[in-house]
């Protein structure tokens, strides 16, 4: 039973960072000066792709050599290269999917993220089924669960809190619009 805890805590982490990725990413917005944004949604998305590429080599390099790893990727090898490269393939065009999905919802993490999350829980579940290959009993419980996690990421997204616009400054008053005192005299 203990054991099982070690995955579940990198779960949570993971649940944690990728969490943490809209709002971080929402941050990166352009302002618009002029009227005009003054970059486009992909330009901190370029430094995502640095911080995986760094992340991922070094920290991989690292853990390969702690757990006594080799570096060779050639014959029975092949496949953790051919699948982990698919995998960080899906990864980057998840992130900038999410990344567009941020940008032009104008950093609203709270719209976005349960769509995401719940979205990723209900594709991980059917390609799950699917690499069963038939042959297995699908409990009910399954279909309920799709459902609900439709229903709760509609229910998060709908209720959670968002920013009010910034207030629209008040008309200026111009001072022939008001009579001075002595005008209000000589009437």
């Amino acid at each position: 039973m203990s054991k099982m805890w070690i995955p579940i805590c990198f779960a949570l982490l993971t649940a944690f960072f990728w969490g943490c990725y809209g709002p971080l990413i929402g941050n990166a917005a352009a302002p618009m000066v002029d009227g005009a944004k003054l970059w486009s949604p992909y330009k901190p998305y370029l430094f995502v792709g640095v911080a995986y590429l760094v992340i991922a080599i070094i920290g991989g390099a690292i853990m390969m050599s702690v757990k006594g790893d080799s570096f060779d990727f050639s014959g029975v090898h092949y496949p953790t290269m051919k699948w982990g490269f698919l995998a960080g393939a899906f990864g980057a065009v998840g992130a900038l999917f999410l990344t567009s999905a941020m940008m032009t919802s104008k950093g609203n993490a709270a719209l976005v993220m349960p769509i995401v999350f719940g979205g990723a829980v209900s594709v991980s579940a059917i390609i799950g089924l699917m690499r069963l290959h038939g042959g297995v009993t699908i409990s009910p419980l399954l279909w309920v669960g799709l459902v609900t996690t439709f229903i709760g990421v509609t229910l998060t997204a709908m209720n959670t809190p968002h920013a009010h616009p910034p207030a629209k400054p008040a008309p200026a008053v111009s001072t022939t619009d008001v009579p001075s005192e002595a005008a209000k005299e000589h009437v």
